[in-house]
């Protein structure tokens, strides 16, 4: 049994699915996560997460780092926690933890390596008592919505991609103080090895069908324009994506599992909760390389994330 975009009745199982936007973000319900999960529930959660692109599991607080990845691989392949960041405790999960930085700009995870990760699955850790939401967007609809002139344009572009472009080398680096050790430390760390890639600017989805933009913070620009023009192009696709109509908001509860489509969506963590700590897990399935519209792959300009995830 399949779930529809329409869905918020539960079925026969009594797995149920909210939607939260006309355009991306939905809430199953029903589902308590873990590697023990059958097939059949499985499959409506690969579909689900296909039609909304996020979607959020609430009660979850059962599931530790070991519960998370054994899940995650009924999903996929996991990958290493990051190309360059080491995961502090699990090969596989990577802390976003606010004393190393926060990710508030939008961004497409790990699009500087060739193998960009097909899914994200993130749990709640540590969270603090006000702000700290995420936001995603849809960046299928974001194509699908472009005047017919500007797709012929982006179906022809393509941008490099760079770890040394990422949100942690240009914030939060200064604290009441002077320069924060642990953010500082983070970004060294982040572009101990250099990457950078060629994608599309529109690449088709291997599952879909779909074309998505591939755009996001690791841009360092685009191929055959000038600086200015580069920069205003990107921009204008960058505020096509993010249109609030274009975007799902999520206020974390303690036991709380977002997964998202990478290859479809950006997302944005909201630095509004001053000091306070806010720590959740994240761990990546393996993707595989970006095709454009016509076919041709994504082409690897420096470094070799063969160890991060296979193909």
């Amino acid at each position: 049994m399949s779930l529809s975009l329409e869905s918020s009745e539960s079925d026969i199982s009594g797995v149920s699915v909210a939607r939260l936007g006309s355009g991306i973000g939905a809430r199953v319900d029903g589902v308590r996560l873990g590697g023990d999960l059958d097939a059949d529930t499985v499959a409506k959660v690969r579909a689900t997460l296909l039609a909304h692109k996020v979607i959020f599991f609430r009660g979850q607080q059962h599931l530790d780092d070991a519960g998370q990845l054994a899940f995650g691989s009924l999903l996929g392949e996991p990958t290493l926690a990051h190309p360059t960041v080491r995961g502090r405790q699990n090969l596989n999960v990577l802390p976003i933890d606010s004393d190393y930085g926060k990710a508030n700009s939008w961004h497409t995870d790990v699009t500087f390596v060739d193998r960009v990760p097909a899914i994200s699955i993130l749990r709640a850790i540590t969270l603090p008592t006000y702000g700290g939401t995420t936001v995603w967007a849809n960046t299928v609809t974001a194509y699908e919505t472009l005047p017919p002139s500007l797709k012929a344009l982006v179906d022809q572009l393509w941008a490099v991609h760079t770890n040394a472009y990422d949100y942690a080398a240009n914030i939060d680096e200064l604290r009441i103080g002077g320069v924060d050790v642990k953010t500082e430390e983070y970004r060294k760390e982040f572009v101990s090895d250099l990457y950078e890639t060629e994608h599309p600017v529109v690449r088709v989805h291997p599952e879909t069908g779909e074309r998505a933009l591939l755009l996001g913070h690791f841009v360092k620009r685009l191929i055959g324009l000038s600086s200015t023009e580069s920069q205003a192009v990107f921009n204008l696709l960058q505020a096509r994506v993010t249109r609030l109509e274009n975007t799902v908001r999520w206020d974390w509860q303690d036991g709380d599992v977002a997964i998202w489509d990478n290859r479809a969506t950006q997302h944005y963590a909201v630095a509004d909760y001053d000091d306070q700590p806010r720590r959740l897990h994240r761990i990546t399935l393996a993707g595989d390389v970006p095709v454009s519209v016509d076919g041709t792959p994504s082409v690897i300009r420096q470094g070799d994330a063969s160890h991060y995830s296979s193909l």
